[in-house]
């Protein structure tokens, strides 16, 4: 079974790359939407890879770090969760804000993943819970959880795509404090972007 893989991307599509490894053998990786927004053909990169077997495929999922590989692992122990939604989860948001949000019960968050229902989303609040921890530095990084949501869907409502809007938040600067300076901070880059 693939555990890592390191190579180049030859080609990007919507939800994965396909990456050479040696000379002549290309693996089809699917990995999460902000690593599709920062990597480039002909970036050499590594992956730590989920094998899923299928009566009909194999499928890599490719994680740029063991702590999201850990967390989508986590994930699929939980009934009708499989790999694509476990996928969509680590997508919608960093890893941190997904943990902060399944510590502090709120759903709001998984719930903006396609095929993740309220029912689905508590049920993995229920599940994690106990099973995730924020570290110190996670805590003090970033906006709080309801902020983060509340910026995501200010600007989302504007018509700007979500993964747009996710590149945005990451380029807010840290001086920015309240909600209104961040979006005026986020509508800036998305300016200079369009």
């Amino acid at each position: 079974m693939l555990s890592y893989l390191r190579g180049t991307v030859l080609i990007k599509k919507e939800r994965y790359i396909i990456l050479v490894v040696g000379e002549n053998t290309g693996y089809r990786v699917q990995v999460t939407n902000q690593v599709l927004e920062n990597i480039r053909p002909s970036t050499e990169v590594s992956f730590y890879i989920y094998t899923h077997l299928r009566e009909d495929a194999i499928e890599l999922y490719g994680f740029t770090n063991l702590d999201e590989l850990d967390f989508f692992e986590k994930l699929l122990t939980i009934s009708g969760v499989g790999p694509r939604i476990a996928l969509g989860v680590l997508s919608v948001a960093p890893l941190s804000d997904i943990k902060k949000a399944i510590i502090h019960g709120d759903p709001a968050l998984l719930q903006k993943v396609t095929s993740v229902g309220k029912k689905t989303a508590e049920r993995i609040i229920i599940e994690l819970k106990e099973k995730v921890t924020v570290t110190d530095l996670d805590e003090k990084s970033g906006m709080s959880i309801t902020e983060n949501i509340q910026l995501f869907e200010a600007l989302a409502s504007l018509g700007y795509k979500d993964s747009e809007v996710r590149s945005a938040l990451r380029q807010v600067p840290p001086e920015a404090k309240d909600l209104s300076e961040k979006i005026k901070e986020a509508l800036k880059i998305l300016g200079k972007s369009a």
